[in-house]
């Protein structure tokens, strides 16, 4: 599923030449780590010029 959002944020993100922002609620910690992780491998999420990042992650969690 990483893969997919991975890919739908990026070609958004490169068709319209903005910011994607990704918001997810819950407790699926590994999940999220790995689509980071995913994202910062592929350069989507780009650490050493975080202005060049096409994409916001806000997680939250559920109480």
């Amino acid at each position: 599923m990483g893969v997919l959002i991975m890919e739908l944020i990026n070609n958004i993100a490169k068709a319209h030449g903005g910011v994607s922002v990704f918001g997810g609620v819950g407790e699926r910690t590994r999940e999220r780590n790995d689509l980071y992780m995913e994202m910062k491998e592929s350069g989507v999420i780009n650490e050493e010029n975080i202005a060049e990042s096409k994409v916001a992650l806000v997680y939250g969690q559920m109480r």
